[in-house]
Order: C-alpha cells, then sequence, then structure tokens
C-alpha cells in the first residue's frame, strides 16, 4: 500500500541510463528557470511604487518611478550579458559559486554560496505569499471580505508550498511540462495587458474603472538622491532569478551552454519588456498601492474593467499572475538542490543533499527547501513585503561575485578577452554599487513615514539576511571541518585491525523464555563459544521459574542475573559492560538483543520498547557489537 500511494505521488522510478532523456529542451526550460524572474514583474514595480508613497512625496514626482524603472531594465540587461558569458566559461554549472570559488579563493565562494541559498529560500516564501496575495485580491472583487481571508493566509502558503514539492519531486522533466502552460500563459496576458493600456493611454487616457488617487500630504517632501536610491533598491528585486539558469546549466539538453545562454536570453528580453510595460503603465494610470489590492490588479481593471466582456481579460491577468508568482517558488526548486549537490560534494553540505533520488531529482535538496520556505511563512505570517527587505541583498552578492571571479578569470587568461573584460568589470562595478545602495537603504529602521492617512515607521531589517548569510557560512565551515576530521580518523590503519578479535558475546534474555529466545541463544553460540546470557531482575520471585526455564532450554550457557533493585533496565546493563571490558581488555563485545516483531504496525504499541532504547544507549559505546535477532509473528 505504501508503495502504490509513493508512486501515486511521484510517478514510476526511472533507471539511471534514462538520465539524458530528463534533460530540458528551451520549451521546458524557460518556465523552470524563468518563472522566478519574470513573475517579478507582479510586485517590483509596486515596490518602488511603495517606497514613494511611503516618503509621501508630490504627485507631480510621482513619475519618478518610470526613470528608476528605466535603469534597473539596464541593469537587467547588463546582468543578462555578464551571466552569458559564466554559462560559456563555466558549463557544468553552478555559478556564482563555482566563479567565486575557482578564481577569488574558496572564503568568497562561500559567501556566494549562502547568498545564493538565502535567495533560494526567500524565493519560495515571497512568491508563494505573493501568489496568496495577488488570489485573495481577485476574490475580493468577488465580494469576498478580505478580513475573513487574512486568517487562513499562513495556512494557504504552506499547503502551496508543500503542493510544489510534490511536483518537484516528480522530476524536473515532469515539472517543466506542467509550469509550461501557466508561464506562457502569464507571457501572453501581461503582453496583452501592456498593449490595451498603452493604446487605452493614446485614446482615451482614461482607466475604465476608477482608481484611488495618491495620497497628497500637507507637506510634502522633496525629491533627492535618496528617495531616489531607496526606489531604486526596492525595485531591483525585478533582477532576482536571473542567476539561476547559470547555476543549471547541466540540466539542459546538449549543447547544454548553447541551450542554457539561448534561454537567459529570452528571459532578459521578456523580463525588461514587461517590467517596463507595468512601471509605465502603473505611473501614466496614477496607481497608488494599498494593502487590499496589488498595483496589477488595479492596471487591469484600468485596462480592461471588472465588467464583461473585459472583465475576462481581468481576471486572466490575476489568474495568471498568482500562477507565475506559484511558479516562480519553482526556479528555486530547480537552482537549490543542484548548488546543494555541489556543496555536498565538496564537503560544505550534508553529503546526503548529493543523492539522486528515483526520479532523477535531488529529492533531499527539494524536501530541505520546501520545509525551510514553510518555516519563513509561518514567522512572517505569510506576508511577501515583510520577506522582500531580505531578498535583494542576496541576489546582488551573487552578481558581484561572479562578475568579480569572471574579471580575473580573463586576467588570466592569454590572450585576454578585451570585451568580455569590459562587460565583466562594469558589470561588477555597477552590481557592487547596487549592492552597497541596497543594504544601506534596507539595513536601518526609517523615519516614520506618512502612508494612506497614517504615521508608521517602516521596518526594512535587511540586517537579517546577512546574519542568516553568516550563519550558513559558519555552517558550512563547519560541515566541512566535521568531514576532514572524519575522513582523516578514518584514514588511518592501525596494524591491530588486521588482528582476529575474540568475540565475549551478552545475550540478554527476558523473564520469560520463549522461541525467540532460544533462536537468540543458538546465533549466539555460532558467533563465540565464550557466550553468557543476561537477564535483568526487577522481582527476585520471578528468578526461581526463569532458572528452571533455563535449565530446559539454555543447554551449557551461563546465565547471570543482574538484581536491579530502582528497576532499570539500563544502569546494571552499562555496569555490567563496564566490568566485562575490563576483563576482556583485548575482545569485541557483542550484545545479543532478542526481539519479536509484531505481525501489524500498531501491535508495537501494546508491547514495550526496550529494545530500542538499549539500542540507543549501547550505540554511543566505543567496542560494543549490537546484534538484533528478529523473530516474526504471524497475522
Amino acid at each position: 500500500m505504501k508503495f502504490h500511494l509513493r508512486k501515486a505521488l511521484l510517478g514510476n522510478p526511472v533507471r539511471s541510463e534514462f538520465a539524458h532523456e530528463a534533460r530540458l529542451p528551451i520549451l521546458l526550460a524557460l518556465p523552470i528557470f524563468a518563472s522566478d524572474a519574470l513573475s517579478s514583474v507582479a510586485y517590483a514595480s509596486e515596490t518602488i511604487l511603495r517606497q514613494l508613497g511611503h516618503l509621501a512625496i508630490h504627485p507631480d514626482q510621482w513619475k519618478i518611478a518610470l526613470p528608476i524603472s528605466i535603469a534597473i531594465v539596464a541593469l537587467i540587461l547588463m546582468v543578462v550579458v555578464s551571466y552569458r558569458q559564466v554559462i560559456y566559461a563555466y558549463p557544468q554549472g553552478g555559478g556564482s559559486y563555482i566563479v567565486a570559488r575557482e578564481n577569488l579563493g574558496l572564503f568568497m565562494g562561500l559567501v556566494a554560496a549562502s547568498a545564493l541559498l538565502v535567495d533560494y529560500v526567500l524565493t519560495v516564501a515571497v512568491s508563494i505569499a505573493d501568489c496568496v496575495a495577488q488570489s485573495f485580491s481577485a476574490l475580493g472583487t468577488l465580494n469576498v471580505p478580505i478580513e475573513t481571508l487574512k486568517p487562513m493566509q499562513v495556512t494557504v502558503c504552506v499547503m502551496a508550498v508543500l503542493l510544489i514539492t510534490l511536483v518537484n519531486l516528480r522530476g524536473v522533466k515532469e515539472s517543466g511540462a506542467a509550469f509550461a502552460g501557466p508561464s506562457y500563459g502569464f507571457i501572453a496576458v501581461m503582453i496583452t495587458l501592456i498593449v490595451v493600456g498603452v493604446i487605452r493611454l493614446h485614446t482615451t487616457g482614461t482607466p475604465i474603472d476608477v482608481l484611488e488617487k495618491p495620497l497628497v500630504p500637507a507637506v510634502p517632501h522633496d525629491v533627492d538622491w535618496i528617495i531616489l536610491l531607496r526606489g531604486f533598491a526596492s525595485g531591483c528585486a525585478a533582477l532576482t532569478g536571473i542567476e539561476a539558469v547559470s547555476n543549471g546549466v547541466t540540466a539542459f539538453r546538449k549543447p547544454e551552454a548553447r541551450n542554457a545562454v539561448i534561454t537567459l536570453g529570452i528571459l532578459g528580453g521578456f523580463l525588461a519588456f514587461m517590467f517596463i510595460g507595468i512601471s509605465y503603465l502603473a505611473v501614466s494610470f496614477n496607481i497608488t498601492p494599498t494593502e487590499s489590492e496589488t498595483v496589477i490588479s488595479q492596471i487591469a481593471k484600468a485596462a480592461f474593467g471588472t465588467s464583461m466582456p473585459g472583465g475576462i481579460m481581468y481576471y486572466a491577468v490575476l489568474l495568471f499572475t498568482a500562477a507565475i508568482l506559484f511558479l516562480a517558488a519553482n526556479t528555486a526548486f530547480a537552482g537549490f538542490p543542484r548548488l546543494g549537490s555541489i556543496l555536498a560534494e565538496d564537503g560544505y553540505l550534508p553529503r546526503q543533499l548529493a543523492t539522486l533520488g528515483d526520479r532523477l531529482a535531488y529529492n533531499n535538496g527539494i524536501i530541505a527547501l520546501g520545509l525551510l520556505a514553510a518555516g519563513f511563512l509561518v514567522v512572517f505570517h505569510g506576508e511577501a513585503h515583510a520577506l522582500l527587505p531580505l531578498y535583494t541583498i542576496g541576489v546582488f552578492i551573487a552578481f558581484t561575485t561572479a562578475q568579480a571571479g569572471m574579471v580575473v578569470k580573463g586576467m588570466r587568461t592569454t590572450p585576454r578577452p578585451w570585451a568580455g573584460l569590459v562587460v565583466n568589470g562594469l558589470g561588477c562595478v555597477v552590481t557592487f554599487v547596487v549592492l552597497i545602495v541596497v543594504t544601506i537603504s534596507k539595513f536601518v529602521v526609517h523615519e516614520p513615514a506618512l502612508y494612506e492617512g497614517k504615521w508608521f515607521t517602516l521596518y526594512e531589517g535587511a540586517w537579517m539576511a546577512l546574519m542568516l548569510m553568516g550563519l550558513v557560512i559558519w555552517l558550512f565551515v563547519s560541515i566541512s571541518k566535521h568531514y576532514k576530521a572524519t575522513d582523516s580518523q578514518l584514514a588511518v590503519i592501525p596494524a591491530e585491525a588486521y588482528h582476529p578479535f575474540k568475540h565475549t558475546v551478552i545475550v540478554l534474555v527476558p523473564t520469560r523464555i520463549h522461541r525467540g529466545i532460544v533462536t537468540a541463544i543458538n546465533y549466539a553460540r555460532t558467533v563465540s563459544e565464550d557466550a553468557v546470557a543476561v537477564h535483568i531482575s526487577f522481582d527476585r520471585s520471578h528468578q526461581a521459574r526463569l532458572r528452571e526455564a533455563w535449565y530446559l532450554h539454555g543447554g551449557d550457557m551461563p546465565l547471570i542475573v543482574l538484581d536491579s533493585p530502582y528497576r532499570s533496565l539500563v544502569a546494571p546493563l552499562m555496569a555490567y559492560l563496564d566490568a566485562a571490558e575490563t576483563v576482556h581488555n583485548d575482545d569485541i563485545i557483542t550484545v545479543v538483543l532478542p526481539e519479536f516483531v509484531p505481525a501489524k504496525w500498531w501491535h508495537h504499541f501494546l508491547h514495550n520498547a526496550s529494545g530500542w532504547l538499549l539500542r540507543i544507549k549501547l550505540f554511543y559505546r566505543p567496542d560494543i557489537v549490537i546484534i538484533s535477532v528478529r523473530y516474526y509473528l504471524e497475522a
């Protein structure tokens, strides 16, 4: 029954020699690796407007969001061109971690890896949280009170993470096929939204539905460089996910590098067009972010309205936006397990993460990512805007280390690729400057600001992302030290290891002698002639009956009865083992545990678990071998 349930959830196992068939063509690779970056269209423009709204600038200065978006688009194109070179230079995948490790040193490689891992976890959390927010916005237009939905937000988020985890456990190719339709549907409806919105602006010039106007404060702030930098730093969330293609080059069909570069180029083109289009429409329609409705929802209302037949496109936009946000998490599920496997092979993460499952997916990495993302959603109450400040710093650490590594690699190459050096050098400088801007602008608690008629403190808290990365680096180092210490100890084989051992065998017997005990006694005799039986006695009145039974079934094996006045099973046995180790100093002591296995799983609850307790206690004692002799009961 368990096997069939697992098969239904995860699909049929795939043989190792068919791994090449699980590789991705460009058509399926795009929805897997590009959905994270494309999904940022749903919230990147909104984060810029939220920053400007928090600062309560004058409505005439609201259009400053558009040049900020143009600058971010230029940065997107620069990063895409830079990562194109990373893919060709490192077709084995690994992205920023491999580039930084090989060219900037191990520490910088671990910094890049920690940034990427934290970013992948936050990708899942932010995408799922915003997906639920978009869905709640759509339900709000159907007269479903938001107040009734809010208490369910965290539960819905966690269930969504569970669903996408299960889909990814079925294998990369199946997840790509499952997510292709929603991804391409999102691209289609967003292009339609932008085209229709621009046409409406240049024909009627007014939105279909009445939209909320920006709040005009009594004393408006001037736009200064701090406002520009904060808006720019917030909008840089649009760059998240671009590096995922370089991390997963090995998932592509041959020629891997060429197909990955083509996918990256398509991703960059769509992302730049849709991001600038949404920002343009948001500014032109004079849209204000609100807590009850997303910017995408307001733009779709302005372009299509909610009345039929235009309402069909409005709901299609929200449906596919929620879908792409849900699928954005899938990019992390493609990148996190692959990067985790590389780090595990290098000895910086548990080696279980390097193991492929029976569906040719890194199951342990997928499960770990799902659990971590669910934990973040619970801690931050499923609020996307609470998670976003933690999100961008890791992205730009990865960008900067990758570009710096490519510059160092180019300087070591003969002849030097000057065109590549210029691109990577410029990319390194720009992304490093953006990293500093993002870190400073999102690190501190900003001054109180007027927003939606209320004064409040804008708390960014990006220091938590840096703290998490530091914790992950410490984890890397600790795991590596453990593996190195383990390998160094196992590599030394002393001469005495080749000598044959003399076994001292101890059989633990209960009060009643049954066929399972007799089997264990006979097994112990085959292991060593020097075998004894030990019984821990809680009640002396049972000893006479035990000795009588032992006389019939124990043969010539000595029976030692240890009194336990405090009814402890473990303490008398440990004291006896200490004495046995002293007497038989050079021997291996083998403890034989006779156990019977009930026919049904729930029968276990009707018997004591003394065997499990003893195994746990004996496991950490040196020079002790534990043998469980089981007898299986019939139904």
